[in-house]
């Protein structure tokens, strides 16, 4: 038995890649193939694009997939939501799809877009967000380049992302958020109800959120004398309580801990100074409690 996956073709697929190999899963993506290698004989990779992993999830066209839980609603597809994995393109966190004017346009609120055309890939969501706001505008699909849309004479776009740095750069400011949006293990019905698939699932989304909470954080270790110890711990965040370990050396310890990584280059200089010795930092592939 195999268990039919898909990954995301497209702006999600080398997140995508890169949070499966720090899972201890490696991924091959050749030429023009459909079909990657995984290197775990009861898995068998589909290239699909985002859009579309929901619907071929929900037909049992495949047993289970990675995508954006815009792309759910988009397709009103009834999946088993088995996981929110938060990561994006860029970054670890939800992204946005927004409500965006040209900056030299004189609109200024949702109101003022009744009887105006607003372009998006994501229309069936859109359209929902206007009838919700008593607003009747004109929503069509766009098939990509959407932020240049506006240039063309499109009043509006509702468009995906994740700094805002993109539209800054075509001119656009954002009056409203449509929905925000994270990545989403899905699996068909049928499938999350066989059992073997079912523990297969489970045991794939124990390693990938292993991997993502282990992103932004490094392992950091020390030698620390007795008389210096409290000090140290003081000093330390950590996730957990840090380890300490008695070394062979009389009144010495070994202190190990997680934290994050943003905040390692403001602590070592600290640690060295408080009395902390063979600091050592490390990254780290999966955190998992």
């Amino acid at each position: 038995m195999k268990l039919k996956i898909g990954i995301p073709k497209g702006s999600l697929q080398e997140a995508t890649v890169r949070i499966f190999k720090k899972a201890g899963f490696n991924i091959t993506i050749s030429g023009r193939s459909f079909f990657p290698y995984i290197d775990d004989e009861e898995i068998e990779a589909v290239l699909i694009r985002a859009q579309e992993i929901s619907r071929y999830v929900e037909e049992g066209l495949i047993d289970c997939g990675i995508t954006g839980n815009d792309w759910i609603m988009e397709n009103n597809s009834k999946v088993v939501k088995a996981a929110d994995l938060v990561y994006a393109k860029e970054t670890l966190r939800p992204v946005r799809w927004v409500l965006a004017v040209p900056n030299k346009t004189k609109i200024k609120s949702i109101k003022a877009l009744n009887g105006k055309r607003v372009a998006t890939e994501l229309v069936n969501v859109t359209r929902a967000y206007f009838r919700k706001k008593k607003v009747k505008a004109d929503v069509e699909f766009s098939w990509g380049t959407t932020e240049a849309k506006t240039k063309m004479g499109i009043d509006a776009i509702v468009e995906l992302t994740e700094t805002g740095t993109s539209l800054k750069a075509n001119d656009l400011r954002i009056i409203d958020t449509v929905c925000k949006s994270t990545t989403q293990f899905i699996a068909n019905a049928k499938a999350w109800k066989n059992p073997w698939k079912r523990k297969k699932i489970n045991g794939l989304i124990l390693l990938l959120k292993g991997a993502i909470l282990a992103e932004d954080k490094v392992g950091l270790k020390m030698n620390v004398s007795e008389k210096n110890l409290k000090k140290i711990l003081n000093i330390l965040p950590a996730m957990k309580k840090p380890t300490v370990a008695p070394l062979s050396q009389e009144n010495w310890y070994d202190v190990d801990t997680i934290i994050s990584e943003e905040t390692v280059k403001k602590l070592i200089p600290k640690l060295k100074k408080a009395g902390a010795q063979g600091i050592i930092e490390y990254p780290l592939n999966k955190v998992i409690y």
